[in-house]
């Protein structure tokens, strides 16, 4: 729905590793060989796309990108979304752990600097709504003053065990 919006084609770079065959599915878990993507996006990816995936850090040089926009959701509800979608325990965590420590917006402000990323929460919406949600940041920027920090909601050691622990609650 953003990318109609924007008069953009929409890319995945999971669907883009797969379909070039680099991922690695030896650990349990598919694995990007995030090398050879940034080598296949170099040559491969022409003219304005909204491009989404967690490895966009990894996966493009700094000029590469317009904007960016990461998608953030607080831990807890993710945890809940993930576990609904069937998602294994490992990978819940590690999702969970990722999003509590803003790894993949740090990676993005790194990269892309903080005049190109921004950030939508993403916690109390449909998919529709944060699609024009997105669709707003692209086109107009952030009104948002400040990063989002999650940390700051789980600062004891019994809120954090059980935003990490899976089917205790």
């Amino acid at each position: 729905m953003t990318a109609k919006a924007l008069g953009l084609r929409l890319v995945s770079i999971d669907e883009l590793a797969r379909d070039h065959g680099l991922l690695d599915g030896s650990h349990g878990d598919d694995e990007v060989d995030v090398h050879k993507l940034k080598r296949k996006l170099e040559v491969g990816l022409n003219g304005p796309a909204l491009v989404y995936g967690h490895l966009l850090p990894q996966a493009f040089r700094p000029d590469s990108m317009t904007k960016v926009v990461v998608l953030r959701c607080e831990p807890t509800i993710l945890k809940k979304r993930l576990e609904a979608r069937g998602y294994g325990r490992n990978k819940v965590i590690a999702n969970v752990e990722a999003e509590l420590i803003g790894l993949v917006s740090s990676e993005a402000f790194a990269v892309f600097g903080d005049m190109r990323t921004l950030e939508v929460d993403t916690s109390k919406t449909s998919p529709g709504e944060a699609a024009r949600l997105v669709a707003t940041a692209i086109r107009e920027g952030s009104s948002q003053e400040k990063r989002i920090d999650w940390t700051l909601s789980y600062g004891s050691a019994p809120k954090l065990r059980s935003l990490l622990s899976i089917g205790t609650e």
